[in-house]
């Protein structure tokens, strides 16, 4: 196995879960790189979300593949990372694992009320709260025999973070 500063990550769950936050802690816990994934949606992707449009698979489509090769080129330079993605269906991180078997997920779930506050009071995100109930629809959590953690985001951030740390192995 290999040691934790090589291993990749995706901090995962519908938006307001923290995995901007949690990610970027994690990363710097193992000091390895964060990736926002976020950042890697084109605009047309934003401007869906930003008019309360949901995504389908095939507008998540072309995301996923930009995000797996980040995975990929990772794991192909012996790189540990840590990269911010919704993952919400089986199937999108089955893509992001193709670009590395090792991968792991640290699912961060909590309760419905306390996700759409959390998307009602961050400032400057061009994700809309009403956007939170497809998320919810189209959200396949973490199974038993994907490599990961589940996680009760109403923990502290430094808990979830050790937490995550506790499942290198």
């Amino acid at each position: 196995m290999e040691n934790n500063m090589n291993l990749r990550w995706v901090v995962m769950g519908v938006s307001g879960a923290g995995k901007s936050e949690i990610g970027a802690r994690l990363a710097a816990a193992l000091g390895v790189p964060f990736l926002e994934g976020d950042s890697f949606h084109p605009e047309e992707n934003v401007a869906k979300m930003s008019a309360g449009t949901p995504l389908n698979d095939e507008d998540r489509a072309g995301w996923l593949q930009k995000l797996r090769g980040e995975i990929s080129a990772a794991r192909e330079r012996g790189e540990g990372l840590v990269l911010s993605c919704s993952s919400l269906k089986r199937r999108y991180r089955d893509l992001l694992r193709s670009g590395d078997p090792e991968l792991r997920f640290a699912h961060l779930h909590g309760e419905r009320e306390m996700l759409e506050q959390r998307m009602r009071t961050r400032p400057g995100h061009y994700m809309p709260a009403s956007l939170l109930e497809s998320q919810l629809r189209d959200l396949e959590p973490l199974q038993a025999d994907e490599a990961g953690v589940y996680l009760d985001l109403t923990q502290p951030p430094q808990q979830l973070v050790s937490q995550i740390l506790q499942h290198q192995d």
